[in-house]
């Protein structure tokens, strides 16, 4: 035998021993990739459960939440619990709950000015109109809201009364029919007139499209401001959910006050949970002024912030909710659109000066509404303004929703214990081991249940929808894709 074949020979045993090693070890590594998978796994989806139970409220206390529209309590220490009696929890392993020592709550700075009482002298407030912006493309709420009847139309919290007959009613105090007024699009102008019967039919004002809320609160400044120079407006959106009147009609009569200094003026909600779906209002100083002790300038506004932004926000306590309601002078309003959006000043105020005159009225808005910019009030005008100092805020304890999604219907509705939410004739929904979720039953069929959790079905005559409360902010994606599939005629 030569001497390579020695080498081979006495080589072997040692050969098969390292070969058996890098196979071990190339084992074990797969063995820990899939580990490594199956923990990442488990992350995203615990990722996932405690978003879902920030959004739910069981951040605060013992997991009792609090709805985003009722007025919240001071969070404690969270602590994750299983999101279902019957199913066996993975989450609390992964992600234990988190010591109280880790967890602070600061004060709000606003003090004890966010229980003074504002003490108007009456309901009534001369001068004051109410603007209610009635519009939305109904996708969604879909397939329960339509383009032809969005959910102000809707009777959402079994009460017998619309979204926007609930805000008629909640403003009416302050006003009167004579000083409330409706901005909305031509194939709603019908059904507010059934649903309000007492307001003057002109005080609808119809936009001929759908331009975001600048042009439509600036089209009822332009109008009233012909009617009355000295008009203070409030605009309210036609579709939000309120709880608390007395709170929230002391808050728009301080915002009355204020609005008569001159200045634009927001109505801040205190945040319930660190809201990823809402804007934020930054508070900055006290106006100083003992006739509205509980405003503030506005330091900023801030965009839909992610969730960690969000819970930074709550943690110091000063900031609120921007719920898109603004009290000012109508001339004060058109002077700012002035100075940050002059084009469409000057169209507006000519559409308000020939609005009475019904063949003058259809010229201008055929000439100007199609060339008014398309833009949301906050930024073509509260935005800029407040970085100039001329915006201020009422800080608010009533609660507050505006009926985004699903999700957020589904906080409004009553249940039973570790059941769904049902709209519509609980008889038609029979469940078993079921938990969370919202279940509209409108096509008159029964809908059976099993072994599902946090689902939103929404059963129409004509419609099916299902999908999960986590995914119900993306409802109107399936919209545009049934809208592309040609289905445009069920939207």
């Amino acid at each position: 035998m030569n001497t390579a074949g020695r080498v081979a020979s006495n080589g072997g045993p040692a050969v098969n021993e390292m070969f058996q090693t890098i196979l071990t070890m190339m084992q074990k590594s797969q063995q820990d990739v899939e580990e490594l998978k199956r923990e990442c796994a488990e992350l995203k989806a615990s990722n996932a459960s405690l978003e879902h139970q920030l959004r739910d409220g069981l951040y605060y206390g013992n997991g009792s939440r609090t709805p985003g529209f009722m007025t919240p309590a001071v969070p404690s220490s969270p602590q994750l619990r299983s999101r279902t009696p019957f199913l066996s929890p993975t989450v609390p392993a992964l992600v234990p709950a988190l010591p109280s020592a880790q967890v602070h709550h600061h004060p709000s700075p606003l003090g004890d000015n966010v229980l003074s009482s504002y003490n108007h002298k009456c309901r009534d407030i001369p001068g004051f109109y109410v603007v209610i912006p009635a519009g939305g493309a109904g996708t969604r709420l879909w397939p329960l809201s339509r383009e032809n009847h969005p959910k102000f139309l809707l009777d959402l919290t079994l009460k017998g009364r619309s979204l926007i007959q609930a805000t008629w009613d909640r403003l009416l105090p302050l006003s009167s029919p004579a000083r409330t007024t409706i901005v909305a699009g031509p194939s709603h102008v019908k059904a507010i007139r059934e649903q309000l019967p007492d307001i003057d039919p002109g005080n609808i004002f119809c936009e001929p499209g759908p331009k975001d809320s600048m042009a439509a609160i600036g089209l009822a400044a332009a109008v009233l401001a012909e009617r009355d120079p000295d008009a203070i407006i409030g605009s309210f959106a036609a579709d939000h959910m309120i709880s608390g009147d007395e709170a929230f009609l002391s808050a728009v009569a301080e915002a009355v006050e204020v609005a008569k200094k001159g200045l634009l003026v927001t109505i801040g909600i205190a945040p319930s949970y660190p809201s990823t779906g809402f804007g934020y209002i930054r508070l900055g100083d006290k106006l100083g002024d003992d006739e509205t002790p509980n405003a503030r300038m506005v330091d900023s506004f801030k965009e839909k912030p992610d969730a960690r932004t969000a819970a930074g926000y709550l943690a110091t306590g000063k900031y609120r909710w921007n719920a898109g309601m603004f009290v000012t002078k109508a001339s004060v309003l058109l002077e700012l659109l002035k100075e940050y959006k002059p084009e469409m000043a000057e169209g507006l105020k000519k559409i308000g000066k020939g609005w009475n005159n019904p063949h003058e009225r259809e010229k201008v808005l055929a000439e100007i509404w199609p060339t008014l910019e398309k833009i949301p009030i906050d930024n073509a005008v509260a935005e800029p303004a407040a970085a100039e100092k001329k915006v201020a805020v009422v800080p608010a304890t009533f609660g507050w929703d505006d009926v985004g999604d699903f999700s957020s219907l589904s906080d409004l509705l009553p249940a039973e214990q570790n059941q769904p939410r049902i709209l519509g004739d609980s008889s038609l929904v029979l469940t078993e081991q079921v938990y969370g979720g919202i279940v509209v039953p409108g096509s008159g069929r029964l809908i059976s249940c099993l072994g599902v959790d946090d689902l939103v079905i929404v059963d129409m005559p004509d419609t099916l929808l299902v999908t999960t409360r986590a995914r119900s902010q993306e409802v109107k994606r399936v919209v545009k894709k049934a809208r592309d599939a040609g289905w445009a005629n069920l939207l």
